[in-house]
C-alpha cells in the first residue's frame, strides 16, 4: 500500500512538473534589460510580432474611426484584433508563452472584441475611449515585462 502511495505522489509530481513546464513557465530566460526573454523560434516571433502590429493598426483604426464619427469602423478595427486574430497561431506557440503572457494576451484580444460590440451595439465614443486605454495598459504592461528573442529553446 506505502507502494501504490508512493507511486501515486511520485505520478503527481511528475504532472505537475510537466503542467508549470509547458503551460506556466514557458520557453523564458532573463534579457540584458531585466524583462524576461520569451525564447522562440523565428517563425513564432514573427507570428507574435505581427499579431502586435496588428493590435496597433486596430488601435489607429479605432481612432480614425471615432474622429471620423464612424463607428463602424472602429467596430471593424477592433474585430480585427480580436480573438479571431488568433485562429493560425502555431501550435508550438502556447507552450513556450509564459503564463503572465497568456494572462495579458487573451483578455486583449477579448478586450479588442468587446471594443467592437460597444461600437456596434451603443456607438457611444466616450465609452470606446476609455475602453481603448484600458486595453492600452496591458500592451504597455506586456512590453515593460517581456521581450522576444529567437533562440534554440
Amino acid at each position: 500500500m506505502k507502494f501504490l502511495w508512493a507511486a501515486l505522489l511520485a505520478s503527481w509530481l511528475v504532472i505537475g512538473g510537466l503542467v508549470y513546464l509547458f503551460f506556466i513557465k514557458g520557453s523564458v530566460a532573463t534579457a540584458t534589460d531585466g524583462r524576461t526573454a520569451i525564447v522562440l523560434t523565428e517563425g513564432e516571433r514573427d507570428f507574435v510580432l505581427t499579431e502586435m502590429r496588428g493590435f496597433l493598426t486596430a488601435v489607429q483604426q479605432v481612432i480614425e474611426g471615432i474622429d471620423e464619427k464612424d463607428m463602424k469602423k472602429v467596430a471593424e478595427g477592433a474585430k480585427a484584433a480580436g480573438a479571431a486574430a488568433t485562429a493560425t497561431m502555431p501550435g508550438s506557440l502556447p507552450r513556450k508563452l509564459p503564463l503572465g503572457f497568456k494572462q495579458m494576451g487573451h483578455p486583449t484580444h477579448k478586450a479588442f472584441d468587446e471594443l467592437a460590440m460597444e461600437a456596434s451595439d451603443i456607438g457611444d465614443a466616450g465609452q470606446v475611449i476609455k475602453k481603448l486605454s484600458a486595453l492600452m495598459n496591458n500592451c504597455v504592461a506586456c512590453h515593460a515585462t517581456y521581450k522576444l528573442e529567437v533562440g534554440a529553446k
